[in-house]
């Protein structure tokens, strides 16, 4: 059996689910993609699509399938892609997926990747849901907090800390509180997470020790937007948590400081993510590497 013998046809019918949509993007017949699929589902011994005059569905083994084929294929294009483009300058598209919160820490960097690197084409997509890489054709997706997706390929970028920050003016109204369990008298302004969750606060249990605990508030106002955490914090509102890496600017200006410094916990590291044999292909290495050299100096903020 010619292991790609029907892969490609497969893979086309079942995303575009229709033959002759398959056929138009692969430059042959209707009847040379159905046989080319029939063909497969006879040497696995196994029925990928269900068909009617109407419509093409996946059944369970094609939806199996379907997950490993697309895997497959982008390596094997990753893999081309490296050797041709091996001893050439970076160019060409990539693709780069974002949290919001990243944007102003990243996107001045990557910025000057495209002024080193003229002929890239940086197409950059800022969500805060997980993308799936395959299927929404991004390069490399860059993270904060843990990776659920063993399979991928991560560079760690930079590591975090959790910032107490409040305004000189709210602090000078209702004291600086010397002990997280002194939070309990304090307007607290809490992050709601996509999930509809509210996240509670970390903090190491001693000064600089390693143990870390979360400390339970209640919230006078909570917000779904992390960058709102700090207008509200730089009004006076109240008290707010985030990483380090977005309070910068603020602390900068001096519409926030500090409390609570020698009880900061660690937050979650920053990855960048790609698909198996992606991080070989030349315009993926250069953005990759660009990120680590641009962020190794980064240990505080």
């Amino acid at each position: 059996m010619d292991l790609f013998t029907g892969v490609l046809p497969f893979l086309h019918v079942a995303e575009e689910r229709s033959f002759r949509k398959a056929a138009e993007r692969l430059g042959v017949t209707v009847a040379a993609v159905s046989k080319a699929v029939r063909k497969l589902e006879e040497e696995l011994g196994a029925r990928l699509l269900e068909r009617t005059s109407r419509q093409v569905a996946l059944t369970s083994e094609g939806v199996a399938f379907l997950e490993r084929a697309r895997e497959a294929v982008a390596q094997i294009r990753a893999a081309r892609e490296t050797v041709a483009q091996a001893h050439r300058a970076p160019k060409g598209p990539v693709t780069v997926s974002l949290p919001f919160i990243l944007g102003p820490v990243l996107l001045p960097r990557l910025a000057r990747l495209q002024a080193r690197h003229p002929q890239l084409t940086l197409h950059v997509r800022m969500s805060d849901r997980l993308s799936k890489l395959v299927e929404e054709q991004v390069d490399v997706a860059i993270r904060v907090g843990g990776m659920e997706d063993s399979s991928l390929v991560a560079r760690r970028l930079f590591s975090t800390r959790w910032m107490t920050l409040a305004s000189p003016a709210y602090l000078a109204r209702h004291g600086t509180p010397e002990h997280p369990s002194l939070l309990e008298r304090h307007a607290c302004l809490k992050f709601v997470d996509p999930r509809g969750i509210t996240r509670e606060w970390h903090f190491r249990e001693s000064p600089g020790g390693d143990k870390a605990g979360v400390v339970r508030t209640r919230a006078a106002i909570d917000v779904d937007h992390g960058p709102a955490l700090l207008d509200l914090a730089a009004a006076g509102a109240g008290l707010c948590q985030v990483l380090d890496f977005m309070s910068d600017a603020r602390l900068r200006e001096g519409a926030l400081v500090e409390v609570l410094a020698e009880y900061a916990a660690e937050g979650p590291p920053v990855h960048a993510l790609c698909l198996p044999g992606r991080q070989s292909v030349p315009r993926v290495r250069a953005l990759l590497q660009h990120l680590v050299e641009e962020l190794r100096a980064v240990t505080a903020w």
